[in-house]
């Protein structure tokens, strides 16, 4: 091995760039290692189409966490979000809703379909954000790990004791929303099944399940504890695409001495007597490093890039179990025109358009789709988010056209997606069509990402956006295993800082910055013992 690092990076997605920049900022010399020939991971914003550029994958922003982006001084970089002026907009086949754009507005729009459900709301709004702030005060925290001792214990009670403080009410929204389905949660707060779509959809964007599947409720849960601009909920466009926050970030490791290196794709960790001693690129190069960091999710790191040999026996049963697959199939479109839709006509840009545009019309739409795909692979009627960022953001598309996400569930992992890409693509253009008559004329171009190809091009096993699935038994503690939800791998000197690890998926951060925080004590409490 010709050279060293105090650390390495596996990984320059979001997370991976985060864990690098407290490092190097604490002064140790850190190298990135990423595959493709572009950083980001996930969070990438790419040409798929002459004169069309578009966040690739991820394509939102809502749950980074505003201490990493005061931290790495993301602003300075670049970093600028444009928040929703209503956040989501749903047509159904006879009418339609639109979610957002203030309490009050919100309430109004309620009444339109139940009374009852628009008195309803600010208590709902009120119950689920005291249980999103829960989550906002832990994201940032490492879970307390079974086995660690006093840590463990003092993280434990800390951690526990805002739920300790919480009123009975709360108490018990908080055990709805961990056990319960998303249908029997929102079941108790609304009548109306308009209503109950217009927050059901939460619970199944990247969640291989239906809105009746216990512990989909959570995942409700977990798209809502973010914020755009100090507004807490919100979800917003980064300007330049999501590929604009990798780059702010890129930049920022870049003044703390980061290397960072494309096309470097690492085939091995290798470790000497349990310890983590360097990797080994596809290409033979070996880099030696006291402190390795997987920016890869469990199930990559475990089964391709470490050797069965160096785990025990439990660790490769239960990594082997590890389920991973969220059901989603994830397609860019360039537009002549905006979609016109039936429900509410109109070409010209309107507010609907700069919204999310949800077609899930009915909680029994969405269990059916879950349905679908368990018994045929893939859902007739497909759930599909469109979001238009041009409509925002005219650096993303010629003038007069348009650029449009298509996030869409749900889709077995496992089927030969190879044989069957093209038509499932037809298909959710149908099913767009059906709601806006113009769309399918006006597709000029379009990017696939099947599950196989999330996996191919991002290394998301199962085509997985959160790394795994993000169920009771792989959450805080558990994720990705129990005892080693504190970023620690079962190797000395291997840690964790992606989505496989607490708080989950999405683009937040705080797995970047816990690991971190994580690997810094272990190496000041390690200089002290050396040093007695």
């Amino acid at each position: 091995m010709t050279k060293r690092y105090d650390a390495i990076i596996i990984g320059g997605g979001h997370n991976g760039l985060v864990c690098a920049f407290y490092l190097a900022k604490a002064g140790l010399k850190v190298r990135v290692l990423e595959r493709r020939h572009i950083v980001g991971g996930a969070a990438v914003t790419e040409e798929f189409h002459p004169g069309f550029r578009n966040s690739t994958a991820s394509y939102t922003v809502s749950l980074l966490r505003p201490k990493v982006i005061a931290d790495m001084k993301l602003a300075d970089h670049g970093y600028r979000v444009i928040e929703r002026t209503i956040s989501n907009f749903f047509p159904f086949p006879d009418t339609y809703l639109k979610l957002g754009g203030g309490l009050g507005r919100t309430e109004a729009e309620f009444a339109r379909f139940s009374q009852n459900d628009a008195a309803a709301y600010p208590l709902y709004d009120a119950a689920l954000e005291r249980v999103a702030q829960v989550l906002r005060d832990i994201a940032l925290e490492c879970p307390p790990n079974v086995g660690g001792g006093l840590h463990a214990l003092f993280a434990a009670a800390k951690q526990g004791w805002p739920l300790a403080k919480m009123d009975i009410a709360a108490q018990r929204d908080l055990l709805d929303i961990f056990t319960k389905s998303a249908r029997d949660f929102l079941d108790g707060w609304f009548e109306d099944d308009h209503v109950k779509s217009a927050f059901a959809f939460d619970a199944v964007v990247g969640n291989y399940a239906g809105v009746s599947t216990p512990g989909s409720a959570y995942v409700l849960l977990h798209h809502v504890f973010g914020e755009v601009n100090g507004k807490l909920g919100a979800w917003g466009h980064a300007v330049g695409g999501m590929g604009a926050i990798t780059q702010a970030m890129a930049k920022a490791c870049d003044l703390q001495g980061v290397e960072i290196s494309l096309e470097a794709p690492v085939a091995k960790v290798l470790v000497d007597g349990n310890k983590a001693v360097g990797v080994r690129l596809e290409g033979g190069e070996e880099i030696a490093a006291d402190i390795i960091a997987a920016n890869v999710g469990p199930a990559l790191l475990y089964r391709q890039l470490v050797d069965a040999s160096d785990l025990d026996a439990d660790f490769n049963r239960r990594i082997k179990g590890y389920k991973t697959g969220s059901g989603t199939f994830r397609m860019n479109v360039a537009l002549s025109g905006l979609p016109d839709f039936t429900v509410l006509p109109g070409k010209q840009q309107a507010e609907h358009h700069t919204a999310g545009i949800i077609i899930a019309p009915g909680l029994n739409y969405m269990d059916q789709a879950f349905i679908d795909a368990q018994q045929h692979g893939w859902s007739k009627q497909p759930i599909v988010e469109i979001k238009i960022p041009s409509t925002v953001d005219d650096s993303l598309a010629p003038p007069g056209q348009h650029v449009a996400s298509l996030f869409c569930q749900q889709f077995d992992p496992d089927v030969d997606w190879d044989a069957h890409r093209e038509k499932v693509a037809d298909l959710i253009i149908d099913t767009v069509t059906a709601h806006a008559p113009n769309f399918k004329a006006s597709v000029i171009a379009r990017q696939i990402h099947s599950p196989l190809d999330l996996e191919r091009k991002f290394g998301l096993i199962g085509g997985d956006i959160f790394h795994g699935t993000m169920g009771l038994d792989q959450l805080w503690a558990a994720r990705p295993v129990l005892g080693h939800g504190d970023y620690r791998a079962p190797i000395k000197g291997l840690y964790m800082c992606g989505s496989g690890t607490h708080p989950g998926g999405g683009v937040t951060g705080a797995p970047g910055h816990n690991a971190a925080h994580e690997i810094l004590r272990a190496r000041s409490l390690m200089g002290r013992l050396l040093r007695r």
